[in-house]
């Protein structure tokens, strides 16, 4: 009698707003009845979007998905600081907008960020400063020194300027906070800003093809055939990678 092959592959899942990254996992391993899943890079509980699962064999290559860059879609709202960087924060600053503040003005602040250069993390992230989150020491009033992480933006664009909200299109390098770097285009503009939207819309060289992607949904209502026919094999990431 021929054994059946376990299941393994990538699939992408289409995540929705006001979940974790952990929750899609968790659906997937009931609606797989596989406990090997892992996913390629967290996404925020208010984004949405790409999030690669790893299946199986597939969690050998984690790592390597994981590295590879990402493009987000986002909105930024001016003249609002908040203590997480997004619109799930608590607001600690506001300031007024100045109405002389240009499209040319916030296309420098962009600017000024683009190809490789130095971030500070957010105090509210999921990096570890003596084996402790800094969300958990966030949570306690705490701010500790981050140390700047070395990133990349390879490309950006503003699509909609309308003042104090801002819709962009950021790609950028493994490790990238678009909370931070909405932060910080407010900080450079002088009033302060906060996201508002993000969307992962691509990571490596995976993008959203019909067929080949599911829902969070797909997944808690147990679509387990469908689940299975979107998955990309090994060896279509291989091919896809050029590998």
């Amino acid at each position: 009698m021929k054994s059946v092959e376990p299941l393994s592959g990538v699939l992408l899942v289409d995540k929705g707003p006001d979940m974790t990254s952990h929750d899609v996992v968790a659906v997937a391993r009931r609606c797989l009845n596989i406990k090997k899943i892992g996913h390629c890079g967290t996404l925020d509980p208010m984004a949405t979007g790409m999030l690669i699962l790893v299946i199986g064999n597939a969690t050998r290559i984690q790592d390597l998905l994981m590295a590879e860059d990402k493009e987000y879609t986002g909105s930024l709202r001016l003249g609002v600081t908040t203590n997480s960087q997004d619109k799930e924060g608590e607001i600690v600053e506001v300031k007024e907008v100045p109405t002389d503040i240009t499209r040319e003005q916030v296309v420098a602040a962009f600017d000024s960020m683009r190809g490789d250069f130095y971030q500070t993390p957010p105090m509210v992230s999921a990096i570890k400063k003596d084996g402790v989150p800094l969300y958990k020491l966030a949570r306690q009033g705490q701010e500790v020194v981050r140390e700047p992480r070395f990133v990349r933006v390879y490309d950006y664009n503003i699509s909609r300027c309308e003042l104090p909200d801002v819709d962009f299109r950021v790609v950028c390098s493994k490790g990238f906070y678009v909370r931070t770097y909405a932060h910080d285009v407010g900080q450079k503009l002088g009033c302060g800003a906060h996201l508002t939207e993000l969307r992962r819309t691509r990571s490596g060289h995976f993008k959203f093809v019909p067929g080949k992607f599911v829902t969070f949904d797909d997944l808690k209502q147990g679509r387990k055939e469908l689940v299975e026919s979107s998955m990309h094999s090994l060896y279509e990431v291989s091919k896809l990678r050029g590998a």
